[in-house]
């Protein structure tokens, strides 16, 4: 049989626990090596109904089922590409492609479907999962979905769930998992040594220059990568030399190497040790792919390369090598590139990442939110004033590691109802865009007013609108002057001076004499000019404004308009409002 470590049992304890209330698609998140197949075995073994487990390729159905058996438990296999359709086992591992056109008696008296590598299902309808899912629920209503994933997020998407347990909202876009019942952090499967701790060098010697691709903030094609790859051809040898180099000198016993393309693939083979490598590429026949990865996993050769086919359903757990030469956009894909070589293996310290592309991803922690404001952005924890939630954002820290600015927008936190599971979020704005028909905060990226629906003008276009505009004056500050003035009657008043490079200015004054002057001053100054927002309490008067002036920070563009013979500001412009950023 199988005993369940600590963070298994609390992963199945938690689904169970949700499922009792609520019967949206749920997911839970578990590292690569962290066990899933034990946490199938036990909720397909306390399951009332029938269970069918997912994969979309036959490699992976066919090894979540061998573990599954090796537990002494039964269970079937529905799969074309292994050969085999049953259809009467309590347990069935399926592959999606076979599944989706089964006959429909096959979808009877399931009560549970479980998803690997659910990352792949999205909120498109005409899907095949979503076909095997409506077919599940037509013979079941309270079917309950559980996905499983190492890497809960998409390129280009974000986050694939909607909530996290902890009340956190991830996004408040329509998503097909609502919530994550369980997630497992890497840095704990390697602190806890259930997995191998990676050692990571980004530029061992040399590297390719992916740069004008990665920089653009544009996807990419393969023809693109592949005319970069020509231009830099000279230093792949060099590179597969390093490779060479450091898997000999420190006795490396597996290599893995994910080259960018078909034509870089076979060139990189080239230049490796004849005999002791091999190649898998996506066409590939079944039966030479499958002799090759059991000579692999047999240790009767070293270097395997191949281009993207070996990202998931793939262990050979004595793998201490992952070296990338592929640029990726993907921290998923990054991250499950990273995983094959984290697998304990006896003797096996740690692996050896190797990254030649200069493209690097945080393995620990994905940056699959916001893109940065500025490049020196770093994460930040921010805790929200309403309900004392702890936000993770892009910002700025100083040499001592305090927190200079940061730019969060709203917060992610929500509060659980503890019976319903049901998650309000909190709201609170950090920055927001004032609706000037009706009042309401809107974020500042926002083109329509989410209580009135009034249209409002993106930063981008009013910057052009201006610039075309003879009445209308742009700066693009310098430098922020803050003074105290005072008027005729001796009331004293802030004076703010913008200046640009040519040292011509634009100026505006702020009055804060009475309650009323200072929230007027707030929701038109300190609002945006903070680097810390939830920090504009610390200020009630001309004199702190210019005491704190280090808290406050330069708009990227200040718009003038002409009234008479002078110009008023009228707009700034920030920077996490350019989409061009």
């Amino acid at each position: 049989m199988y005993i369940l470590r600590d963070y298994q049992q609390k992963a199945v304890d938690q689904a169970l626990e949700f499922f009792k209330r609520k019967r949206d698609p749920a997911m839970i998140v578990l590292p690569t090596g962290a066990g899933k197949s034990l946490v199938i075995a036990e909720l397909a073994r306390i399951a009332k109904g029938r269970v069918l487990v997912l994969a979309h390729v036959k490699e992976l159905v066919e090894q979540n089922h061998q573990k599954y058996e090796s537990y002494d438990l039964n269970a079937g296999i529905y799969s074309a590409g292994l050969k085999r359709k049953d259809k009467s086992e309590k347990v069935i591992f399926g592959s999606i492609q076979s599944v989706a056109n089964a006959s429909d008696s096959f979808f009877d008296d399931f009560s549970l479907i479980i998803i690997d590598e659910c990352h792949r299902v999205g909120v498109d309808q005409d899907t095949q999962y979503a076909q095997v899912i409506k077919k599940l629920q037509s013979k079941n209503e309270a079917l309950c979905v559980l996905g499983l994933t190492a890497t809960p997020y998409r390129l280009g998407l974000g986050w694939i769930y909607n909530f996290s347990m902890s009340g956190e909202v991830k996004t408040h876009d329509e998503r097909f998992f609502k919530y994550c019942v369980f997630e497992l952090p890497l840095n704990y499967m390697i602190k806890n040594k259930y997995l191998t701790r990676p050692v990571k060098v980004d530029i061992p010697v040399t590297c390719y220059d992916f740069s004008e691709l990665t920089e653009s903030g544009k996807m990419y094609t393969l023809n693109q990568v592949e005319e970069l790859l020509q231009q830099q051809r000279r230093l792949t040898p060099l590179i597969i030399k390093n490779i060479i180099d450091i898997t000999e000198n420190y006795q490396r016993k597996g290599v893995m190497i994910f080259s960018s393309t078909v034509k870089h693939a076979k060139e990189i083979l080239s230049y490796l040790p004849d005999g002791d490598a091999r190649i898998i590429l996506g066409d590939t026949e079944d039966d030479t792919r499958d002799e090759i990865i059991n000579s692999f996993k047999n240790k009767e050769f070293k270097y395997l390369v191949n281009v993207s086919v070996l990202t998931t359903g793939f262990d050979a757990p004595h793998v201490d090598v992952i070296a990338i030469l592929r640029p990726t956009e993907s921290v998923s894909l990054y991250q499950q590139i990273i995983g094959r070589g984290l697998r304990l293996d006896p003797g096996k310290k740690d692996c050896f990442v190797l990254d030649y592309t200069g493209v690097s991803h945080d393995i620990y922690a994905p940056e699959i939110s916001d893109k940065k404001p500025v490049k020196d952005s770093v994460q930040v924890e921010v805790i929200c004033p309403d309900c004392g939630f702890e936000n993770i954002f892009w910002g700025r820290k100083n040499l001592d590691g305090e927190i200079t600015e940061h730019f969060g927008r709203k917060c992610k936190g929500g509060k659980q109802d503890p019976d319903s599971f049901e998650i309000e979020p909190c709201g609170f704005r950090f920055r927001f865009k004032v609706c000037n028909k009706c009042g309401a905060e809107n974020d500042i990226t926002a083109r329509e007013c989410i209580s009135c629906a009034h249209v409002l003008i993106d930063a981008d276009a009013k910057l052009k609108q201006a610039k075309l505009s003879k009445n209308a004056h742009v700066l693009k500050p310098d430098t922020v002057q803050l003074e105290k003035k005072f008027d005729k009657k001796n009331n004293p008043y802030l004076q703010v001076r913008y200046y640009d490079f040519d040292s011509k200015y634009l100026s505006e004054a702020h009055y804060i004499n009475n309650e009323t002057s200072l929230k007027k001053f707030h929701i038109n100054f300190l609002r945006s000019h903070m680097k810390i927002p939830e920090l504009g309490h610390l200020i009630e008067n001309v004199d702190e404004v210019i005491k704190y002036q280090k808290l406050l920070r330069m708009p990227s563009y200040v718009i003038a308009r002409k009234q008479g013979d002078f110009w008023r500001i009228t707009e700034k412009v920030f920077v996490e409002e350019l989409s061009s950023r």
